[in-house]
């Protein structure tokens, strides 16, 4: 006899609660990236601004000198290599019709594919310069966020706190190794890029290959882009060494491939341990399940979120075996 099922008025109405908070995330997935790249931020720059406050400068001229102190250090790095880079890039751009044509008789590629991109791409210009408006408008709110995130810090710890009633201070401590383990995900990120970049300037001035400063800055540059952009940053420097030589072409291919290994095996899970503490293991299957469920962002910030995870896992489990 088929047993009969009843589901309460509770059952269906918490499902139905459910399905549209997840519609409503998905709706505004962007913003909840946006807010969480400010939650990475305001981890990363809390240590200088409390360096600050202990000197009792109010909050907010903490922040603003903090915020001074970074855009002037990246002032002087640009300064400091702003000149041969202007030189070099102004080199490389000039060379490259001529580079272009080479790579062209070397491969024996039809020109009009090349030039019926570019037509495509000069009809596309003013949705080229929106995109770049956007952005701007972006980076401008992650920005004004993050001011505002630092600002308000130790009250909305507070506040996320006194939800969970019994359990404050455990909660807090959770928040407080969040934005720890965030910070230090940064500032492995940004030790990432020095390093790639670092070795792709010694090897290309090593194997000879002209224009090592932009082409080893685009390396750097594009570390922050997971899986295909140490690819992006190597087609550049192939190509030029191309016009050279066929062979030089190949040294720098296979100077890039040991580069890539070196990150992927080596140089990323090493760091990204000492940074966020995470096994080597858990960080690449991170990034790989966050590309495939977001995309760049996704694998992007695939670690911080594991980092979350992993935080909130540990405590949920201490607090059970308690």
């Amino acid at each position: 006899m088929p047993q009969k099922i009843d589901i309460s008025h509770r059952t269906v109405v918490f499902t139905i609660l459910f399905l549209l908070s997840l519609w409503l995330v998905y709706l505004i997935k962007d913003l909840l990236i946006i807010l969480f790249v400010s939650l990475i931020l305001m981890s990363a720059l809390s240590p200088l601004v409390k360096f600050f406050v202990k000197f009792k400068i109010p909050k907010t001229l903490s922040i603003a000198t903090t915020y001074i102190i970074i855009i002037g250090v990246l002032s002087g790095v640009v300064t400091i290599i702003l000149r041969p880079l202007v030189e070099e890039t102004s080199r490389l751009v000039l060379s490259l019709p001529p580079t272009i044509g080479q790579v062209f008789n070397v491969v024996n590629i039809d020109k009009s594919v090349l030039q019926s991109e570019l037509t495509k791409l000069s009809g596309n210009i003013f949705s080229i310069t929106f995109a770049l408006f956007d952005n701007l408008l972006t980076i401008i709110f992650l920005l004004v966020l993050t001011y505002y995130l630092l600002l308000e810090r130790e009250n909305l710890e507070n506040r996320v706190a006194q939800l969970f009633i019994g359990r404050q201070d455990r909660i807090r401590k959770s928040i407080v190794q969040i934005e720890e383990k965030l910070g230090s995900w940064l500032r492995g990120q940004l030790v990432l890029s020095v390093i790639i970049g670092a070795l792709s300037f010694i090897g290309l001035t090593i194997l000879g290959v002209p224009y090592a400063l932009p082409l080893s800055l685009i390396a750097g540059v594009l570390e922050v882009v997971p899986v295909i952009g140490p690819i992006i940053s190597a087609i550049p420097a192939i190509l030029v060494s191309l016009t050279i030589s066929p062979f030089l072409s190949l040294g720098v291919a296979l100077m890039y491939f040991v580069i890539q290994q070196l990150e992927n095996h080596l140089i990323v899970p090493q760091v990204m341990k000492r940074a966020v503490g995470l096994n080597p293991l858990v960080v690449i299957l991170a990034i790989a399940v966050g590309s495939r469920l977001l995309g760049f962002a996704g694998a992007l910030l695939a670690v911080p979120i594991a980092v979350v995870i992993q935080i909130l896992a540990t405590e949920i489990i201490e607090e059970r075996k308690g």
